[in-house]
């Protein structure tokens, strides 16, 4: 699937350049996807560097909390519930608890915490894998939960929306929060199909009403705030559960007279090594999508969706949030400046400007954190890892445009 997509990539990107040089004039297209091939090339370098540090970072810190047994703790209450979606992990497996820390970090929007305990969590699960080149049951689904796991507090987004100008930053939180569950459920939808997951089990059901209802506590809550309240809350319970659980993995090493420095130190190291290895597939589809922007593809699509829906007399003013759409499921870095583009073209309190917000907070970005999770591990046959993450980006796209229109249309 990754090698079919790449191609794709390229190849329609040169048949859009030849047609715009041949038919329409445009000498520069071919220099711009060049430049563009160079540009990416080098961003993905600089990125996988600057994720060396980070990796090394949390690494050393899930090794601390390994070997101290606290991670052990915090997967206990979820293993009944994994057991059933997960069935090839054994209970009290290590993969079990980077598992749970990935999906916590990202529910918390701590995008650089969340990244190299999904590495991690890949490679243990690697370990069980009976076929290393080709992605296990177990890798699919906790990739597309992955891509698509509800953020409770995107706090980065607010950011940028009061940054831009915007009357009421945090406007967009429940639309955001709506949109991001149901891409999640989306997801496990599709894997369970695929996969033939009983989510019908009595245990799989009350674990979901139970998230499901802790959802709505949080929306009643938020939703009684105002802005300043929301951003200074939401922004304060992220940092003090992440800096509290550092502590706590480091307390309960030292209550257990481990030396906490030395665990740190071996996993730092093994995170350096995994920012090297993923180097290869970032350059690989960052310059590849690069290319496929810079010969005006996606301007294609984008034109061809406003004239398509024109035609059919359908309110037009989500088209405009389409190019974070579109970019989403490829870069994220993309998506931000296609969000931030769209704030300053239309205003950040404009239909658009909150269509693109909703959409950016709505799910992750898939095919980075497949090149980066799969490659981590040389995965090189992902099955159904991909259909079903562009299905959960789907859900949640269109999610976030039916919600803006409910919230602000």
């Amino acid at each position: 699937m990754l090698n079919l997509i790449w191609v794709f990539f390229f190849l329609s990107a040169f048949a859009v350049a030849s047609f715009k040089l041949l038919l329409l004039g445009d000498t520069r297209v071919f220099s711009e996807m060049v430049a563009a091939m160079f540009s990416l090339a080098k961003t993905a370098f600089e990125i996988s560097l600057g994720l060396g540090g980070i990796l090394a970072l949390w690494m050393g810190i899930m090794k601390i909390g390994e070997h101290s047994g606290f991670i052990e703790l915090l997967t206990r209450a979820l293993n009944p519930l994994f057991s059933r979606l997960m069935p090839e992990i054994p209970q009290g497996h290590p993969a079990l608890g980077a598992i749970t820390m990935n999906i916590a970090a990202n529910m918390l929007g701590l995008d650089n915490a969340a990244t190299p305990m999904g590495i991690k969590a890949m490679q243990e699960m690697q370990t069980l894998n009976p076929r290393p080149e080709q992605a296990s049951d177990a890798q699919i689904l906790f990739l597309v939960l992955n891509t698509s796991s509800v953020t409770l507090f995107p706090v980065t987004i607010f950011a940028y929306r009061a940054q831009l100008g915007a009357a009421n930053p945090t406007d967009v939180f429940l639309p955001i929060l709506i949109a991001t569950y149901v891409s999640t459920l989306t997801g496990l939808l599709a894997v369970a199909w695929v996969q033939k997951i009983n989510l019908l089990d009595k245990v799989v059901l009350a674990y979901l009403g139970g998230i499901s209802a802790l959802l709505a506590g949080l929306l009643s809550y938020f939703s009684g705030l105002n802005q300043a309240e929301m951003l200074a809350q939401s922004s304060l319970a992220s940092h003090v559960i992440l800096l509290g659980l550092v502590v706590a993995f480091i307390a309960a090493a030292v209550s257990k007279g481990l030396n906490a420095y030395e665990l740190f130190i071996d996993g730092a190291k093994q995170g350096f090594q995994t920012a090297i290895g993923i180097i290869p597939y970032l350059v690989a589809m960052l310059v590849a999508f690069g290319v496929f922007r810079a010969s005006g593809a996606l301007s294609f699509i984008t034109d061809g969706v406003r004239w398509l829906v024109d035609n059919y007399g359908i309110d037009n003013r989500f088209i405009d949030g389409l190019p974070t759409a579109l970019m989403k499921p490829f870069s994220g870095s993309g998506a931000r400046a296609m969000m931030i583009d769209t704030m300053q073209a239309h205003g950040a309190d404009s239909f658009a400007g909150r269509l693109a917000s909703v959409v950016q907070g709505s799910t992750e970005t898939t095919f980075y954190v497949l090149a980066v999770y799969f490659g981590a591990v040389n995965i090189k046959r992902i099955r159904h890892a991909a259909a079903c993450g562009i299905i959960a980006d789907i859900g949640g796209i269109v999610a976030a445009i039916l919600v803006t229109y409910w919230f602000f249309g």
